[in-house]
């Protein structure tokens, strides 16, 4: 098959019963990566605080899940392409399980520090090997379902599932943590995606590519680097967020630890949900500029803030503002590509914010621990600021040649 077809590839007649497919996908991801997102501020507490090591490591226990992804993209994006969309899924959802139980025998190993922390990055390690198939899978799943046409508002709806259960899940990990440690934290954690692979099981795949020729990977990446420079700088200040934001509130002794996840994953949801169809609409580009300036505003805000309030409501602008960046420059992407290329150009451009994610964790670790921790927000915002340079020199070309959105 040299071409996926734009409509509903399973021959539903109604477009309604193709939404509804698609947002029954949506709330399985959400539920499945709850998983991920219970362990994100639980991860640097146990390591910092039970295991007793500093701040880097607390950041490479966070970033190793990332940095997995990072080396997996190429392999999920051509599995994705040539195996299809839902056996690539299924497998991230049992590496999910497998990371989760790995994870929760370094719970038992607290009297072994260093014993426990390898345990733990292998577990993140599967982790994050289950993201990239999880992740490529689940937006090829989508398109496939409603149609390239419509990609924008199926990355803006996967994206919402997956930064709504950081929002449920930054709290909710606490709660687990504090109810019931964090082997028992994390045995939840491996419970939820094994909801996710069984509710997946009567659904229909979408059609793959086996036979189509593919170009080196490098040469794929040429063509979006810069889409995927935006995304990466713009995944910064969430990784800043995630990683540093419950220290930050501890070392300051604030109340509301928890609710940085919460504050900032209802800002990402509230406009993927009332904005997503605007990079469909007006084009990725001066949908990503508007929103990386306004991310910059609230890790300024964060860095500066003198009260849990202010340091919230930075974390909500933070949201807010990172929302759309991923679909309005992923909508760009798959417009660039071969309809049996998308996967493999989403799962490069996905790698992007990998990097990101990755590496902000142990860096920004090490200027916490020679600047404090406000300097790491300081670093999101300047990152911020960047991505809307490197969009609006995209921009001007597009504006001179008088190219509108496709």
């Amino acid at each position: 098959m040299s071409s996926q077809p734009a409509r509903d590839p399973s021959g539903d007649p109604s477009q309604d019963q193709s939404q509804g497919r698609l947002f029954i996908l949506a709330a399985i991801l959400f539920v499945s990566y709850l998983c991920v997102a219970i362990s994100l501020p639980v991860t640097p507490l146990f390591v910092a605080g039970t295991l007793g090591m500093g701040n880097f490591w607390a950041g490479l226990g966070v970033g190793s899940a990332f940095l997995a992804t990072i080396l997996t993209r190429s392999f999920a994006g051509n599995f994705v392409d040539g195996g299809g969309a839902k056996p690539a899924v299924a497998r991230g959802l049992a590496l999910y399980i497998a990371g989760g139980l790995v994870s929760l025998a370094a719970g038992m190993l607290i009297h072994l520090p260093w014993a426990a922390f390898c345990v733990l990055v292998a577990g993140r390690l599967l982790i994050g090997l289950g993201e990239s198939l999880v992740g490529v899978g689940v937006i090829a799943w989508g398109i496939g379902i409603v149609g390239p046409q419509r990609s924008g508002k199926v990355l803006a709806l996967v994206g919402a599932a997956l930064y709504g259960a950081f929002a449920a899940g930054g709290p909710l990990g606490l709660l687990l943590l504090d109810g019931i440690g964090f082997a028992g934290t994390m045995a939840v954690g491996a419970l939820l995606p094994a909801l996710g692979l069984l509710a997946i099981r009567p659904m229909a795949g979408v059609p793959a590519h086996p036979g189509a020729k593919r170009p080196p990977f490098r040469s794929v990446l040429g063509r979006i680097w810069l889409h995927g420079a935006v995304v990466s700088l713009q995944g910064i200040g969430f990784a800043a967020i995630g990683a540093f934001f419950t220290l930050h509130f501890v070392h300051e002794s604030w109340p509301f630890a928890g609710l940085g996840l919460t504050a900032f994953g209802v800002g990402f949801v509230l406009v993927r949900f009332a904005f997503g169809h605007l990079p469909d609409r007006i084009g990725g580009l001066p949908v990503a500029m508007g929103s990386l300036a306004v991310e910059a505003v609230g890790q300024l805000l964060v860095w500066s803030a003198g009260d849990p309030t202010l340091a919230l409501a930075g974390a909500f602008l933070t949201g807010l503002g990172c929302s759309l960046v991923f679909p309005a420059m992923g909508r760009e992407v798959v417009h660039l590509v071969e309809p049996h290329l998308r996967a493999t150009a989403l799962g490069a451009f996905a790698a992007f914010q990998d990097v990101a994610y990755g590496l902000t964790g142990p860096v920004a670790g090490l200027l916490a621990d020679r600047a404090g921790y406000g300097s790491v927000f300081l670093l999101g915002g300047a990152a911020a600021a960047a991505g809307f340079l490197t969009a609006l020199s995209m921009r001007r070309p597009q504006a001179a040649t008088g190219k509108r959105p496709i």
